[in-house]
């Protein structure tokens, strides 16, 4: 099987592969101080629940956001299951052209979510990624990668908020509004975050599709898309795998370009 991870700032999302299914996946915190050990006894524990076996894992793909993380998960895939995973970075073949300044400078997420969308969808396609940051990524009709906005997050926002209005409670819990004209603090703040970000989303969105000169498919992906995606009036797909799927294809051009040489 393929464990395909991939380290955000605030979650890390894993998933098991057989073949092209994926069989499970975990959406955990992530923790930069955590040792490999420290690691393999988590993992041991989520693979208990699906009665998976360390042995099974044949392959890993990670991509990583937060560098001291990096080193960590390959000393843990080199004592837990004796590989090396396959790291998505400069030098990995993604299958799509990237065009931009400096494409080191690209968090490898975005890359997979390009590369994923593309393959699924075969269009032109806008991907809205709400991670600790928002991350808006265009792909052309052709499959090319053009380039991006990145906004501050959902609950990035929220805690400057918390932080800077010493008055206002801290909201944890975002549901759809049940009004506008809200009457009391909390149903305000939930108003101003959700309709927000839809706001938010749908103007960036707009201004991309002006500026390509297209029409493309708008998906969303991240832990709050769903609840954003309900107020939007651009987004049409939610993909709550869409990075996973990304990096079981990377990890599949790659296979495949090895055993060619």
């Amino acid at each position: 099987m393929l464990l395909a991870i991939d380290i955000g700032n605030t979650n890390t999302v894993l998933g098991l592969y057989r073949g092209s299914e994926l069989i499970t996946d975990w959406r955990i915190r992530t923790e930069q101080d955590m040792t490999a050990d420290e690691y393999g006894m988590l993992m041991n524990n989520l693979f208990a629940t699906k009665n998976v076996h360390f042995t099974d894992v044949t392959h890993m793909v990670t991509s990583c956001v937060v560098p001291p993380m990096l080193n960590t998960v390959v000393e843990f895939a080199n004592k837990y299951f004796e590989l090396e995973p396959l790291i998505v970075g400069p030098g990995i073949r993604t299958g799509m052209p990237i065009y931009y300044d400096n494409p080191k400078e690209i968090g490898a997420d975005r890359i997979v979510n390009a590369v994923a969308a593309y393959e699924k969808y075969k269009t032109s396609v806008i991907i809205v990624d709400f991670g600790t940051a928002t991350t808006f990524d265009y792909v052309s009709p052709k499959g090319e990668y053009l380039g991006g906005v990145i906004s501050p997050g959902v609950l990035i926002s929220c805690e400057a908020l918390f932080q800077k209005a010493s008055k206002l409670p801290r909201v944890e819990i975002f549901a759809k509004p049940k009004s506008v004209l809200t009457k009391d603090t909390i149903s305000a703040m939930n108003v101003g975050i959700v309709y927000g970000y839809a706001g938010l989303v749908d103007g960036i969105v707009r201004r991309i599709k002006e500026e390509a000169e297209t029409n493309p498919m708008v998906v969303a992906t991240g832990g709050l898309a769903r609840l954003i995606a309900a107020e939007s009036k651009e987004i049409e797909v939610v993909d709550g795998d869409l990075t996973l799927e990304g990096l079981r294809i990377i990890f599949e051009r790659n296979r495949d370009e090895k055993n060619r040489t």
